[in-house]
């Protein structure tokens, strides 16, 4: 009997992101960090010497954007899949960031208290969009573990939850049909929540939200002025608000 021919394995890719300053390899195949990692990133509000969480940090864009954005402070990702750890640390190393950030293997299906950390002052996420494998036709195994969550969204707000000291922020981009749900996990022990909505065209409805809570908050919520990415017209592929944004000439701040 003939033996089956050996699957080649794609090496990574290199990207760019922040118009250049940030080096990016992630795999060529299955999840690949796009425009939401970047949103995430600037929306990182975290002060000098904070110390920053990142659940389900992949290849590490979000962690490698938000530490060149916000240069004194320090940078934790945990991440299961040995492959995505494994580019992050190396992503690390590549954009000379390695003394501030570190990825660490960790399942936030098993909680925060099992990576035995003290807590943050910042904790920020873009949780898995699906909870529910019968809603949509199931991802190639390569993205499976980035876009199903396999315990819900509420184990990834319980997670954050617990990641943070009293007065800690919590930062999460998702989907906008999913507000409710964000707004009710979190506010088990986190308020003062800012809800900024992401619109594809100024005409069209959002279709993300990024959601900053801190724990034990007591301040109203507040809806801000949305960030519309595309303009209609066709005259460039991002307006000038979200191309700043992209190339790390503006971020996305709260009140």
């Amino acid at each position: 009997m003939s033996e089956l021919p050996a699957v080649p394995i794609e090496p990574p890719t290199e990207n760019r992101l922040l118009d250049g300053r940030v080096i990016l390899r992630q795999p060529s195949r299955g999840y690949r960090a796009g425009l939401d990692a970047a949103l995430l990133a600037a929306a990182c509000d975290a002060a000098p010497g904070a110390r920053v969480i990142e659940a389900g940090c992949g290849a590490g864009a979000v962690l490698m954007a938000a530490a060149m954005r916000q240069a004194d402070a320090r940078f934790t990702g945990i991440e299961r899949d040995a492959e995505a750890l494994t580019l992050a640390r190396e992503n690390a190393t590549l954009n000379n960031l390695a003394d501030r950030v570190e990825a660490i293997s960790g399942d936030i299906n098993a909680g925060f208290a099992a990576l035995g950390l003290p807590t943050f002052d910042a904790a920020m996420s873009n949780p898995p969009f699906f909870d529910d494998p019968t809603a949509l036709r199931a991802p190639m195994a390569e993205k499976r573990g980035a876009w199903m969550a396999e315990g819900g969204l509420a184990t990834w707000t319980t997670f954050l939850l617990k990641a943070v000291r009293e007065g800690g922020s919590i930062t999460l981009i998702h989907r906008a049909d999913r507000l409710a749900d964000i707004l009710s996990g979190l506010g088990q022990s986190a308020g003062s929540f800012q809800v900024r909505p992401i619109h594809p065209f100024a005409d069209a409805p959002a279709k993300r939200v990024i959601v900053r809570a801190i724990k034990t908050g007591k301040a109203p919520l507040r809806l801000l002025p949305a960030l519309v990415l595309h303009p209609r017209d066709g005259a460039s592929k991002h307006t000038v608000e979200a191309e700043a944004v992209l190339r790390g000439e503006a971020d996305l701040p709260w009140l």
